[in-house]
């Protein structure tokens, strides 16, 4: 194995309110929007970036939310919960501003790691964890500032349909080192800081559907392009039939479905968001790849205003 990812590059879920989506990820955990656009493929849904100031892979959740769109059921097949890291000394801090907004919490263990898990208001499953590894951010929103603001992912925890494959997937093709097995999940670590660690139930989880409040897809990083078209390489002598590298605007990216049933994506560091709008306004307006340009009008009027706005706690 010469290949090794440094970990999650982003998280892509469903979603059914665009403005519920901008409050809860910038508004309640203070994140920044990095990018407003459209789900290429399907014009008439946004899709909109959540991540550190400057959208850095590792901390980026992405969202199609698209009004009166079918709930969806998290299992097997998907990204069970998403895992952020924050500084040391700040998961009270987290338990009671979610506590302020009507968010409820459950605090769990996990190979000795004390997890504050909720959801959002579509359902999705998230947690957040301290660690010591990561900066710290720069981005501060809606009173959180850096001494407890969210760094990054923690990582993740992956809800598979065959957990061997799975883990062997994980290990074996993207470069993660097994460091343990707690009787229930096994733990697997990449060398990167953030959105480094992923756990896996050692058992199977009955397949879940798509729809508002599941994830997606999971991407992993490629440290650059050419490293990209090694992991595409990799990835098809490793059985499995990774799509075309196709361009995203912000990153380049493959996907294949792993044999657990979760839809990988390998997404290339570079370019980045800064690269059809500057670094200081990113996400205030709405960016279209030049091909929709000439429909901006229309593409516009289909979809709902949403504004980045201080949420006043018990009003999300």
């Amino acid at each position: 194995m010469t290949l090794q990812t440094a970990g999650i590059h982003h998280v892509t879920a469903f979603a059914s309110d665009p403005q519920g989506i901008v409050d809860f990820y910038a508004g309640i955990l203070g994140l920044r929007m990095v990018k407003k656009t459209i789900n290429f493929d399907a014009p008439e849904v946004y899709h909109l970036y959540f991540a550190d100031e400057a959208g850095s892979p590792g901390s980026i959740i992405t969202f199609f939310p698209s009004p009166g769109s079918r709930k969806g059921r998290i299992g097997g097949g998907q990204v069970g919960i998403t895992s952020y890291a924050v500084p040391q000394g700040s998961l009270g801090f987290w338990e009671n501003r979610l506590a302020s907004f009507g968010v409820a919490t459950t605090k769990i263990s996990r190979f000795s790691e004390q997890y504050l898990q909720f959801t959002d208001k579509e359902g999705l499953g998230l947690e957040i964890v301290e660690r010591a590894e990561g900066a710290k951010s720069t981005w501060s929103f809606g009173g959180i500032t850096p001494e407890e603001a969210i760094k990054g992912f923690g990582g993740a925890v992956l809800f598979s349909t065959n957990p061997a494959k799975t883990i062997d997937a994980v290990e074996n093709l993207l470069g993660f080192k097994k460091v343990g097995e707690d009787g229930t999940y096994a733990r697997l670590q990449s060398n990167g800081e953030i959105g480094n660690v992923i756990d896996i139930p050692l058992a199977a989880v009955e397949r879940g559907s798509d729809g508002a409040g599941a994830v997606h897809h999971i991407a992993w990083r490629a440290s650059d392009f050419e490293q990209h078209l090694e992991w595409r390489s990799a990835a098809e002598a490793y059985g499995y039939h990774p799509t075309p590298v196709i361009d995203r605007q912000y990153f380049n990216a493959i996907y294949f479905r792993e044999a657990g049933g979760i839809l990988f994506e390998i997404a290339t560091d570079p370019p980045g968001f800064a690269n059809d709008e500057p670094a200081d306004s990113l996400g205030e307006k709405l960016m279209l790849p030049e091909w929709y340009e000439p429909h901006r009008a229309q593409i516009e009027g289909n979809l709902q205003p949403i504004k980045v706005r201080v949420v006043e706690a018990n009003q999300a």
